[in-house]
């Protein structure tokens, strides 16, 4: 079964270069991958193209226009190209371990989603791995405790743990904190059932939270996807998070009253 990889990228060729090369990289290989580029610059085009001749996997570029933080609506954008019945959200600068794609299959469920989480980076050791052009995972994974000592990352039981048993992944109710949208898997026709993202959440935050309230209120429930997916996320100084107070007040009113959830 085909599954679609979209990642979501502005302005960090440095980074989606990782990203990019890591998916290339996949113990799984039945899937495709579409960068979602929210108005980037023609660097990041140029990169996408200069992966397409050799890619081991099929890899599209889908662009809009830079109007401002529009994440939602280039992701939507992304997803009409999908031609699988799978997809798996993943960010451009949030490097995937070689078995991201082979995990999120292995927990896809009917009638469910898969929220997953990250591993942030120092900003020395994100200036490390761009200057290297590449990422060793054999040379990581033998690391972790000297990384996480010198603060190069900010966890560790997530790797000692990986793929532990799945008792503990079924969530009831639903709670719309610590929901990334750098690492977060659904049925496309649930996606589609909610209309996908809500593109009247422009600016930074919470359109990731929105669309997985919805998804809840619709019936399809929610599965963690920690200790299993975890993806690696480079350093970045804060996005511009003026609109995030709107945002996250239009999450809360739609999570008071389900009459405003719109399908």
């Amino acid at each position: 079964m085909l599954i679609s990889v979209i990642v979501s990228t502005y302005n960090r060729p440095d980074a989606l270069n990782l990203v990019l090369k890591s998916l290339n990289q996949q113990t799984d290989r039945d899937f495709e991958v579409i960068v979602a580029d929210d108005g980037s610059k023609a660097e990041t085009r140029q990169l996408v193209e200069s992966f397409q001749a050799n890619y081991s996997q099929p890899l599209k570029h889908v662009w809009h226009d830079d109007l401002g933080f529009r994440a939602a609506a280039i992701r939507n954008l992304a997803v009409k190209q999908s031609q699988a019945s799978y997809l798996v959200f993943l960010d451009g600068d949030c490097i995937p371990q070689n078995d991201f794609v082979a995990n999120h299959r292995f927990l896809k469920e009917v009638g469910h989603m898969v929220t997953g989480s990250r591993v942030l980076l120092s900003q020395s050791f994100t200036n490390l791995l761009i200057s290297k052009d590449a990422f060793d995972f054999d040379l990581f994974y033998k690391s972790l405790i000297y990384y996480r000592l010198n603060g190069s990352i900010n966890k560790l039981l997530a790797f000692y743990f990986k793929n532990s048993k799945s008792y503990f992944r079924h969530q009831r109710g639903f709670n719309w904190r610590r929901i990334k949208g750098c690492n977060f898997a659904c049925w496309r026709n649930d996606f589609d059932s909610v209309k996908g993202f809500d593109e009247s959440f422009e600016g930074w935050g919470h359109e990731d939270a929105d669309l997985v309230f919805r998804m809840h209120v619709a019936g399809i429930k929610r599965k963690s996807g920690s200790f299993s997916t975890e993806v690696l996320h480079l350093y970045h100084p804060e996005n511009n998070r003026s609109n995030a107070d709107l945002n996250k007040t239009k999450l809360l009113e739609r999570i008071a009253n389900h009459s405003s959830v719109q399908y």
